[in-house]
């Protein structure tokens, strides 16, 4: 699979409830090719998008709907994973990493029935610089709450989930936490 435009993909459709297919490809051709180029080039770009576009849906990152007037991909909650999972491993995002002063706590409380959300939500938590200090209790100096407000609203984890900001925290704490962040 093209990882590059698997990447461009999820990122177009992370923007939008559904993108149409042609959408997708002008998005993803028309910047990358110049006009005497784009004849030659854009059959194939073309061809790679739709076979890409196969892979994530066959991976069930996105599904396909299919209107009279065009074709639309939207994606899944996996595929919303995916996305932010990728949005970390992205080395060009600017995040300030020196400590503004802030602590950001995630309580995370998945039921046994959604394990494979939790473990995801781990893993990204862990991606992102978080400690988990107790079962479900993670923290970290780092600014990433927004990135985690918006995986919280996409997963739906109104109840599941709490993210606070804060800069008070007993002084034994902060001596275990200042260990743990070399702060």
């Amino acid at each position: 699979m093209n990882n590059s435009y698997t990447k461009k993909i999820l990122e177009i459709l992370g923007k939008k409830p559904a993108v149409s297919v042609e959408e997708i490809q002008e998005q993803i051709i028309s910047p990358h090719l110049s006009p005497p180029l784009r004849r030659g080039g854009e059959t194939r770009s073309k061809y790679a998008i739709t076979r890409c576009l196969k892979n994530l849906s066959d991976e069930g990152l996105i599904e396909q709907i299919s209107s009279p007037q065009n074709k639309y991909a939207r994606l899944t909650n996996e595929g919303r994973k995916k996305m932010h999972s990728l949005e970390l491993d992205n080395d060009t995002g600017i995040v300030n990493t020196s400590w503004d002063g802030l602590w950001r706590i995630i309580l995370l409380d998945l039921p046994e029935n959604r394990k494979n959300e939790r473990e995801s939500l781990r893993y990204l938590l862990k991606k992102a610089g978080f400690v988990c200090l107790k079962n479900s209790a993670w923290i970290s100096p780092f600014p990433f709450e927004h990135l985690f407000m918006n995986i919280k609203k996409d997963l739906n984890l109104t109840t599941e989930m709490m993210i606070i900001v804060t800069e008070n925290i007993d002084p034994e704490s902060k001596k275990v936490l200042f260990e743990n962040f070399g702060k």
